[in-house]
């Protein structure tokens, strides 16, 4: 994972402000989403278009434009219900940088076309980068042949586990939900095994974690 923000190249600006009710208008949200904008969105700034006539790099056929996001927000969260949303609205993949007080993050899911609907999308779970001070230090882009490449470069910027050799991005970051969802199963575990009383019972679940433990060392592992 990264620890630095990226310079995102000056020719690429964009910077205009997208009202909420703008979004509202692609998607249809619901009261309690919308709600969670009023709480915890400030402003949504469309902040930086990475396209061929902006950035020189080519197109692909799932990554026609990357777009730049800036949140502010009122908050010290923001639910993913609200950045679902606005990535339902806009029909490219999108980097988030959220904006609280004197801290800065970056945010996005692996964002593709339906192989049955190209008209529609299939979105990952979100990765994030640590909080970092606003006025940190930033790094050029990354060295990329093409929009895709550097979508992809950009997401492993995010994620805390190196993609393995020949690893494509839709697997890499397959790969990372199973570890998630491991460690969500274990965590659960571990909290039924601290409230049993039972022995029986707590041998049955140590062995349940250590399998489960095993699994997700195999999913960290930097070979398969």
């Amino acid at each position: 994972m990264s620890e630095n923000l990226f310079s995102w190249p000056k020719q690429a600006a964009f910077g205009r402000v997208l009202p909420k009710t703008k979004i509202y208008e692609h998607v249809k949200p619901t009261q309690a989403v919308k709600e969670l904008f009023v709480r915890q969105v400030e402003q949504i700034v469309w902040q930086y278009k990475l396209a061929p006539e902006t950035i020189h790099l080519s197109a692909t056929k799932s990554v026609p434009e990357i777009q730049v996001f800036s949140i502010k927000q009122k908050t010290d969260t923001l639910s993913n219900e609200v950045l679902r949303c606005i990535d339902q609205a806009v029909q490219f993949p999108i980097i988030f940088e959220l904006k609280y007080e004197d801290k800065i993050s970056m945010k996005a899911c692996y964002k593709r076309p339906n192989e049955a609907d190209r008209n529609k999308w299939v979105r990952s779970e979100y990765f994030s980068s640590d909080w970092l001070n606003t006025d940190s230090d930033r790094v050029p882009l990354p060295m990329s042949l093409d929009l895709g490449s550097l979508y992809g470069h950009l997401l492993e910027a995010l994620i805390p586990v190196d993609a393995r050799q020949g690893e494509s991005l839709s697997t890499f970051t397959a790969r990372i939900e199973r570890m998630h969802a491991k460690q969500r199963e274990m965590d659960k575990l571990a909290g039924r095994l601290a409230n049993e009383k039972q022995f029986n019972r707590k041998v049955e679940i140590n062995a349940q974690l250590r399998g489960l433990r095993s699994e997700l060392e195999e999913l960290k592992a930097h070979e398969a």
